[in-house]
């Protein structure tokens, strides 16, 4: 069943960037109403996996216009007394490191200071990246539309824990006694990767 899950969701997101890029460059109304209708298909195969209605569903798609990319998740990794902040995720009750989707003419860094003062209350400074991850070959259930994960190695420099609209609690977790992770946001590889960054400083920067 995981399988067919997930073959099911790969050729509906081909078909929705094919889609998407195609009106970009389209033309004649021939051509925009193929794509259209290409979206709708998109729709239709979400529909019948899921619970989700194809209008809704259809809306979602059309507000990605233009070449299709993959979404950026940026996140913050802030170590201290060698314990790793973690925030509880209102939507699963489950935790993760405070971060979020980068906005169009974000700076990548001021990404991970701005999520992790909203999401934890902390004032962080970015010291380096600890590494670049698929986002989708990873961690929980597939998303549809695709992403890559930029994980930030953070100094703790002020603030306090202060949850948010997002975010249920707040804590630092030693590595060997975490909560239930929120695995499309923080999973085992990450926290693997962060450990040998912790060990070795000068290890160079993952990447997928």
């Amino acid at each position: 069943m995981e399988e067919q899950q997930t073959k099911w969701l790969v050729i509906a997101r081909e078909i929705q960037q094919l889609a998407q890029t195609g009106a970009a460059f389209a033309v004649t109304d021939y051509e925009k109403n193929r794509y259209k209708r290409l979206n709708e298909i998109t729709a239709e195969i979400i529909e019948h996996h899921t619970t989700l209605e194809k209008e809704s569903i259809t809306k979602v798609l059309m507000e990605h216009p233009g070449y299709a990319t993959p979404k950026i998740d940026v996140r913050a990794a802030v170590i201290k007394d060698g314990k790793i902040l973690l925030v509880q995720e209102s939507t699963d009750n489950c935790w993760a490191m405070p971060g979020g989707w980068a906005d169009v003419g974000d700076v990548p860094s001021e990404v991970a200071i701005r999520e992790c003062k909203e999401e934890s209350g902390f004032d962080v400074k970015p010291l380096k990246v600890i590494g670049v991850f698929d986002a989708n070959r990873v961690g929980g259930r597939l998303e549809f539309f695709h992403a890559f994960k930029i994980i930030f190695l953070c100094e703790l420099i002020g603030g306090e824990a202060t949850p948010s609209d997002e975010t249920l609690d707040v804590q630092f977790f030693d590595f060997d006694s975490l909560p239930p992770l929120s695995l499309n946001r923080t999973n085992e590889k990450h926290l693997i990767e962060i450990k040998l960054h912790l060990q070795n400083p000068s290890r160079q920067t993952f990447f997928d």
